[in-house]
């Protein structure tokens, strides 16, 4: 059990996943400059209920580590903060500071061990590596290796195909790395043209 800052937003965070961030309210500033003169991190729930910034919100307890790689000044004079997912955890408890932060007591994740991907999934790794030719700016330690890693596969498609936050969710609080994949089988076919 560890205690940190959350982060409530609309998108979900997998493991090895890339977050840009406008940062641009109080509460969330102040996060930023204690995790980086920490070295710490942040967790990011999804929100299910209420709007952030306008409203208490609810989260869902299934989440992911942030690690901050970078910070710099966006065009608009806003703090843009760059992260990576690092760890799932589920939320124990969940309070609300007095300026508006949210903080929770975690308890993170055990992954899966690693696992080869196997033939009956291999057009995920085949969908992926086409995506990887687009994004792979995005992922620093992207080799064409990591197509055959089940979790990180799973991850990476559950974050780049357009599903609806709450189905990017369930991906997430999958334990296991071909459950996950063989759901993204299943899903697949509605992204195919006819």
């Amino acid at each position: 059990m560890t205690e940190i800052p959350l982060f409530p937003l609309r998108t979900v965070l997998f493991p090895g996943g890339f977050l840009p961030l406008r940062i641009f309210e109080q509460r969330y500033l102040t996060m930023v400059r204690d995790c980086a003169r920490n070295d710490t991190g942040f967790g990011v729930c999804l929100i299910r209920e209420g709007e952030e910034a306008v409203s208490p919100v609810k989260t869902t307890q299934v989440g992911t580590h942030a690690q901050i790689v970078d910070w710099y000044t966006l065009e608009d004079g806003l703090l843009g903060v760059s992260a990576v997912g690092t760890v799932r955890f589920e939320t124990e408890s969940v309070w609300r500071e007095e300026d508006g932060l949210f903080r929770a007591q975690v308890r993170v994740l055990p992954e899966a061990p690693e696992c080869v991907v196997p033939e009956a999934y291999s057009v995920l790794s085949d969908v992926l590596g086409r995506f990887m030719e687009k994004v792979s700016d995005q992922y620093p330690d992207y080799v064409p290796e990591k197509l055959q890693d089940a979790a990180w596969l799973g991850y990476r498609l559950s974050e780049l195909l357009p599903l609806a936050g709450i189905e990017k969710q369930h991906l997430l609080e999958m334990q296991d790395p071909l459950e996950r994949l063989q759901k993204l089988l299943e899903i697949l076919p509605r992204f195919q043209s006819a």
